[in-house]
């Protein structure tokens, strides 16, 4: 396949091997020979195209190595590791931080001449369309990755903006996001640490809980970048809505999550939608608690998988 692009030792592009989507391990190591010069030395399987090991996401990413050998991007190289091997935290494992539209428009841009010349277009795999934009999600690009001096592994990661989609809490969303913990507590303080932000909590209820041990006392509410997302201000009390760590046996605050100010009406909705979710067979575990996951990722491409 392919046949007529030599040069681009691109043949077989199109039956690239994907391990079907599931839930990952921790950070790992980046141990791609192409990605190793990145500014990231940590990444997280499935990957954002669900390889399930980094040896598969060599084996897809070999084909690419012609076209990076033309140049046709300085944002090619960037743009395929952080899809093959994206950046993972140690402190943050529930999903790896995906590339930024504009960094994938970049090297389509400069690439897809190439490919046409071939009569071949940009892989749907790739398609920036489903990439998040800078001021509508969280997303990570080349000129927002900074090592701090100093800070020996420790990268300061400027993401494009920190701007949250709000969430409201309305029962369709809870019975659609089937979250894994519910808390009524009191924001304590919130943390910064290189790229990762904590927010520190007083737990005075705990609605709804899962495998993760919440205790009536100070717990750690943790994200996935620099942005709090839904945002906390300290001293104020909330309801809080969100996923877990398992592995780690954290509590996670991503964008999806619900913070509200906290209202007696408000709770007492909650406890009525949860009933509703366990009645339709979403919660799983003692008392109606969740046990499930969040899934990642969306749906396979339409390439053709090699077993």
């Amino acid at each position: 396949m392919w046949r007529g692009l030599p040069v681009l030792a691109l043949a077989g592009l199109l039956l690239l091997g994907r391990a079907p989507p599931g839930r990952g391990a921790a950070c790992e190591p980046v141990r791609i020979p192409l990605c190793k010069p990145l500014p990231w030395n940590m990444t997280k399987m499935p990957n954002h195209l669900h390889h399930s090991t980094q040896a598969n996401a060599v084996l897809a990413m070999e084909q690419f190595e012609g076209l990076l050998g033309t140049n046709c991007s300085p944002d090619l190289l960037f743009f395929l590791c952080a899809m093959y091997a994206p950046i993972c935290t140690i402190d943050f494992q529930h999903e790896p931080i995906k590339p930024c539209k504009s960094v994938c428009e970049r090297a389509r841009a400069g690439c897809e001449p190439v490919l046409v010349r071939y009569s071949h277009a940009w892989p749907d795999s790739l398609a920036c369309d489903e990439l998040p934009v800078y001021d509508r999600g969280v997303c990570i690009s080349p000129e927002a990755i900074v090592t701090a001096e100093g800070a020996g592994e420790c990268l300061s990661v400027s993401l494009d903006r920190c701007k949250c989609k709000p969430v409201k809490a309305t029962q369709k969303t809870y019975l659609r996001n089937n979250y894994n913990y519910v808390i009524r507590a009191k924001v304590k303080e919130v943390k910064t640490k290189c790229h990762d932000v904590t927010a520190v909590v007083e737990v005075k209820e705990i609605l709804k809980s899962s495998l993760v041990n919440i205790p009536k006392d100070t717990v750690n509410l943790h994200t996935n970048s620099g942005c709090l997302c839904p945002p906390l201000s300290a001293n104020e009390e909330y309801i809080i809505m969100g996923y877990e760590d398992e592995e780690r046996s954290r509590l996670l605050l991503v964008e999806g999550s619900i913070a509200e100010k906290w209202k007696e009406r408000l709770g007492k909705k909650i406890k009525r939608w949860d009933q509703k979710l366990r009645h339709l067979g979403k919660g799983k575990g003692d008392s109606g608690h969740s046990d499930s996951a969040p899934k990642a990722g969306r749906g396979s491409s339409s390439w053709q998988a090699r077993s």
